[in-house]
């Protein structure tokens, strides 16, 4: 999140939301950052949201830093007594130089000016620190309700993408981390969800708000009756893949 003036707000209007619906990343991402972290004395999650991950992180480091640029995101964030959140852009964090582990980003690094955030990555990481991002598209469900979910995305609230989320649609595949490449392992998010969920989720996505802010009515109703139909009653599992970059700061 660029500086003050730059900074691409688009989940403030939905942080109350985007913390009950989004889902949470699997505990086996930050088992295995722990392991090839140099030691774990101090993590920084940076672009925090609700501090899902943050407080993931807290299970293995003594001290987690977790910021974010908009206050309002801080404000719903889930506390955690190793947590200190902080309102702060990624370029320009107040963190001392050489002072972290494991600097971490959830689906977020595609909104950030990278070359200035990738000097206060370079900053604030100890020798052999890790700097890890990750990120993850459309979930997949059945065949009918992904059929449904793709039409949303695409036809209905399509152009109201923001044009940094091509960068997800491409697999992160122009994200040049500035350090060596750390192989990872796949990972992925799995959740049972019901149709509440499912429709909560979808106005979380920074496209339904903008679409809401610009036509007056929210998106998700062209497709909710739809939706129910396909979910059926109860519950349904719903998977995402991750999409994980990692790389290591050289020890010298």
């Amino acid at each position: 999140m660029a500086s003050d003036a730059a900074f691409k707000d688009h989940f403030s209007t939905q942080a109350d939301a985007y913390a009950r619906y989004r889902p949470s990343y699997p505990p086996a991402l930050f088992d295995w950052l722990a392991e090839v972290s140099p030691s774990r004395g101090c993590a920084w999650d940076c672009a925090t949201g609700n501090g899902q991950a943050a407080v993931e992180l807290a299970r293995h480091f003594a001290r987690v830093i977790a910021t974010d640029a908009s206050e309002k995101q801080i404000r719903s964030a889930f506390a955690h007594p190793h947590v200190r959140y902080h309102v702060a852009p990624a370029e320009s964090p107040e963190i001392d130089d050489g002072s972290v582990d494991l600097v971490t980003v959830a689906q977020a690094i595609h909104w950030f000016d990278l070359p200035a955030f990738y000097r206060q990555a370079d900053r604030v990481l100890r020798p052999g620190g890790i700097l890890a991002v990750w990120a993850y598209g459309l979930f997949h469900s059945t065949p009918r309700a992904d059929e449904i979910v793709r039409h949303l995305y695409t036809d209905i609230v399509g152009p109201y993408w923001p044009p940094d989320r091509a960068m997800i649609e491409r697999g992160y595949a122009d994200v040049h981390l500035p350090f060596e490449p750390v192989p990872a392992p796949p990972f992925q998010m799995r959740l049972d969800w019901s149709v509440d969920d499912l429709v909560g989720y979808l106005g979380t996505w920074s496209s339904t708000q903008a679409f809401k802010n610009d036509r007056g009515y929210d998106p998700v109703d062209q497709v909710r009756d739809d939706l129910v139909r396909a979910w059926e009653a109860g519950t349904r599992t719903a998977t995402w893949d991750l999409i994980v970059k990692v790389a290591r700061k050289p020890d010298g």
